[in-house]
């Protein structure tokens, strides 16, 4: 695989694709609300303290260890597990490569509804009340238009990835920087709003006693690991196309601080602009319940709430315009990603790429019509699986600590010219401090679901948000891959790493 034609044929345009990964509708539809959720009385500045801290000991570890991974063994999510862990935990990588497939069978219905707001922006005025707005959203959502919008985003990531490495890497030179100079506008337009400061106040203001609960801190993780792709094995996939050359430890960083960057231009561009228009017209509280309780699923803020706040300013219908737009990149550049991490892995298996893309996008078109059709069903997947990201992340530590940290620093990360040292604090980190992150949060959450949070529920997998439904769906898809283990380690055609 080390071909000229196998590789990003540049380091602008390895990073350009590696931020599509990790700058998507994470940052602009997820995280702001995830913050406003974790606010205290006074503000979400310990949140995003919180969140800063998981960049730097949990995101940018692994993403570290996923550059590594993917260059030194120029394989898949699974490859690289039987490469460096061993024959034996084949199922582990299934399982990160699963999560990653899972959220994509959901996150296609999302770029569908970003491009359908953008049409619909374009096409008719803006909601200039929240009963207009909703019509619009019930409109949308009562007929058929979010399957076929779901598909139309399926259809164009099988046409960015089928050809390969050479086509994403074209398609992310000309999403990102057109997503980041949209963000940069907006952010900008947002700052000259009366009343834009109190939201941004807000938003960097520590209420301490929010670091008290524990639930601030599972959601600063897990929120870290979707804004940063860290764990889903998305960039080790992209990283098994890096140049020998390449830098992998400085690489990682631009990857994780960038995207954390564009989440925070983000929030100041939604908290701003929310406060400024709203704070008019309600109390701070009351600015907060919408930003926290509207729509199921995430959607009320971004889908509901911000047509109607941009009818509100002057120029609005442009800048509507350029946040769909940007939306729809940012969910864009994230969707084809998950294809090619999935698609690469039947690659391994013996496909050929047109068959893998096929059957691929084929079974995320049919796997995301229930999310499409029903938003609790959405909702359900986005919790489940966005909390497996920690075990994910836990899985691609192990696949490190098998091998040996010491010899895989040695091997994958170290002796580049131009680029950082990791360390011993990175070994300490990919060792120890990952695995302890996730098993006390893990076990913290539920301890606390069981006795605090859901004393009635915890034990009901129907319950689209217990504890019972996220170990009934790992286990069952655990389960499968490890009965398949020996299937898919005959099947996948290993490089030998010595020749390297």
């Amino acid at each position: 695989m080390s071909a000229p034609q196998h590789q990003f044929s540049s380091r602008l345009g390895l990073l350009l694709s590696v931020l599509g990964i990790a700058v998507g509708t994470g940052n602009i539809w997820r995280f702001p609300r995830i913050a406003a959720n974790n606010a205290g009385d006074d503000g979400a500045g310990a949140f995003l303290i919180a969140w800063v801290v998981f960049l730097l000991i949990w995101s940018i570890p692994l993403i570290i260890a996923e550059y590594a991974l993917g260059k030194r063994g120029r394989m898949g999510v699974v490859g690289a597990f039987i490469q460096f862990a061993g024959k034996r935990f084949a199922w582990m990588g299934a399982f990160v490569a699963f999560v990653a497939t899972a959220i994509m069978f959901y996150y296609s219905v999302v770029a569908g509804w970003c491009v359908y707001y953008f049409i619909d922006t374009a096409t008719n005025a803006l909601p200039i009340s929240t009963d207009a707005s909703m019509a619009t959203w019930d409109g949308f959502q009562s007929g058929g238009l979010p399957v076929l919008f779901h598909a139309l985003a399926m259809g164009l990531g099988a046409v960015a990835v089928w050809r390969g490495v050479k086509s994403i890497e074209r398609v992310n030179k000309v999403l990102i920087p057109a997503l980041l100079l949209i963000v940069i506008i907006s952010l900008i337009n947002s700052l000259t709003l009366d009343g834009a400061g109190d939201g941004i106040a807000f938003l960097f203001t520590p209420d301490w006693e929010t670091l008290g609960r524990p639930r601030v801190w599972l959601e600063a993780l897990t929120q870290n690991a979707w804004d940063t792709g860290a764990g889903w094995g998305l960039i080790l996939t992209y990283g098994a196309y890096m140049q020998h050359k390449q830098r992998v430890v400085k690489n990682a960083v631009i990857t994780g601080v960038g995207n954390n960057l564009v989440s925070m231009m983000a929030a100041v561009t939604i908290f701003g602009t929310v406060f400024a228009i709203l704070g008019a017209q309600m109390s701070r509280a009351e600015v907060l319940e919408v930003m926290q309780t509207s729509g199921p699923a995430s959607t009320g803020l971004t889908f509901i709430w911000m047509p109607q706040l941009f009818a509100q300013m002057a120029g609005g219908k442009l800048f509507a315009l350029l946040f769909f737009l940007g939306l729809s990149f940012a969910a864009f550049s994230s969707l084809i990603s998950m294809i090619e991490l999935a698609s690469r892995i039947l690659v391994d298996l013996g496909l050929r790429r047109n068959q893998a893309v096929g059957i691929i996008c084929g079974s995320g078109l049919v796997l995301g019509v229930p999310s499409a059709l029903y938003l609790g069903f959405l909702g359900n997947q986005d919790f489940v699986w966005g909390v497996a990201l920690m075990i994910s992340g836990v899985f691609v530590a192990f696949a490190v600590s098998r091998y040996g940290v010491d010899r895989f620093r040695a091997e994958a990360i170290s002796g580049i010219p131009g680029d950082w040292d990791v360390g011993v604090v990175w070994k300490s980190l990919i060792r120890y401090i990952v695995p302890i992150q996730a098993i006390v949060l893990l076990v913290w959450w539920l301890y606390l679901a069981a006795t605090v949070y859901a004393p009635d529920t915890w034990f009901d997998p129907t319950d689209p948000y217990s504890v019972m439904t996220c170990l009934v769906q790992w286990g069952g898809a655990l389960a499968v891959f490890i009965v398949l283990n020996k299937v898919m380690v005959a099947r996948t055609k290993i490089p030998d790493l010595t020749t390297r």
